[in-house]
């Protein structure tokens, strides 16, 4: 697995929820290549509980979406906005295990429509939640203009 460096925090202003290192009350997800797969290892905090010692739904959602987002910005060199997303919660998520592991997949590309499906799994490696999502994707121009999309090397090493 090849850790894909977080090109963001250069920009002023950078707060993102999901994946800011900088966020105190965000998800600081951080995100790994493998293969033609896009992996996040990441544990639960005490506050995102829903139910007693259960992760929110909500956060399995967000988990989801930012890592499909990842995706697109990886395995396309572009960004991308939701386009729909589907959740199935298949089984509770303790807080109490040491951590969780997301990992996003290709289904389809059509035109700038992108597929995609993740599977969030327990630290037993049981599915716990699956999501189908669909990115909408900009043309490089608008991802670089529009949505401060980097140039792609800076994933993969500091400038």
């Amino acid at each position: 697995m090849k850790k894909i460096l977080n090109p963001y925090p250069k920009y002023p202003g950078y707060n993102c929820y999901a994946c800011s290192p900088n966020n105190e009350y965000g998800l600081r997800m951080e995100f790994f290549e493998d293969g033609d797969d896009i992996i996040c290892e990441w544990k639960p905090i005490n506050y995102m509980q829903g139910y007693h010692n259960m992760l929110h739904g909500g956060i399995q959602a967000t988990l989801i979406d930012e890592i499909a987002s990842w995706y697109v910005q990886i395995k396309f060199k572009t960004a991308g906005v939701t386009s729909t997303m589907n959740v199935k919660y298949i089984k509770p998520v303790s807080m109490l295990n040491d951590k969780i592991t997301l990992k996003a997949f290709l289904k389809k590309k059509r035109r700038n429509l992108i597929d995609m499906e993740v599977e969030l799994r327990n630290a037993n490696d049981e599915l716990c939640a699956k999501g189908e999502v669909t990115y909408f994707t900009f043309s490089q121009e608008v991802a670089r203009r529009d949505f401060s999309y980097p140039d792609y090397i800076e994933f993969s090493q500091k400038k």
